[in-house]
């Protein structure tokens, strides 16, 4: 019988090991891997903290919810406020006291790494990072937080070019590397952690963002839920004070 489990076992982990060689190789194995079993919607409470200069912090409850590939709410603060974004293949929609004040073209490649990567054509994933600036053809295997990893976009002891990491054995995006959106100057270093079982896939329940090797925002997630029913009018800007999914 052991043998018998032991066999199994290396049977599965063969049927998932790939012969993995460059960027674009690593997104169509990622999309490969959990196509079938990741979730198509995901809702969660979120606690945003930001780390001041001064050792002080403080935090603000947003509420988010997804529908995977390309879709993304943020209602940030009580949802009567009627303040957020609107994410919807590519494009913003700013919301201040359900009013429409900004839209602008903007990839967040958070949701494309972590989430969308693994329920759309792998082709349009690769075309989203290729446009975003991410070189596919630097690859390579490393290791974070003791474990394998592959990165890509930079070579060994380049932190400063567009990259992200991704886990070895699961093949969960774990980190990325970008210039910082408020100042292009300064480099953005994201973590997902925290990574959970959620309906046959994962979740990464906590996000860190690091500025010059001290970190100074964080994401905490609670009443995660996936594959919950979400109103279409959820994602319509227009309709973002009257459609609410945390009621």
């Amino acid at each position: 019988m052991r043998t018998l489990i032991i066999l199994t076992l290396l049977a599965i982990n063969l049927a998932h090991a790939q012969d993995i060689r460059s960027g674009d190789g690593l997104l169509r194995a990622m999309h490969d891997r959990y196509q079938s079993s990741w979730y198509k919607t995901l809702t969660f409470t979120q606690k945003s903290t930001t780390y001041k200069p001064d050792g002080s912090s403080t935090a603000e409850t947003w509420y988010e919810a997804a529908l995977l590939p390309g879709k993304l709410r943020i209602d940030i603060g009580p949802p009567s406020g009627g303040n957020g974004y609107v994410l919807v293949d590519g494009n913003v929609t700013i919301v201040k006291n359900n009013k429409i004040t900004g839209a602008r073209l903007q990839v967040n490649m958070l949701l494309v790494l972590g989430f969308d990567v693994y329920t759309q054509d792998p082709e349009t994933t690769i075309k989203v990072v290729k446009g975003e600036g991410y070189d596919l053809s630097k690859f390579r295997e490393d290791t974070w937080e003791g474990h394998a990893a592959y990165v890509v976009g930079a070579d060994k002891g380049d932190l400063k070019s567009r990259q992200f990491w991704v886990a070895k054995d699961t093949l969960l995006f774990v980190r990325e590397i970008e210039p910082a959106r408020g100042d292009p100057g300064k480099l953005d270093d994201i973590r997902f952690t925290s990574y959970r079982p959620l309906a046959n896939a994962w979740v990464a329940a906590r996000v860190e963002v690091y500025s010059d090797d001290k970190m100074v925002f964080s994401e905490d997630y609670s009443d995660i839920q996936a594959n919950v029913k979400l109103d279409p009018g959820t994602f319509d800007p227009q309709q973002f004070s009257t459609t609410h999914w945390e009621k």
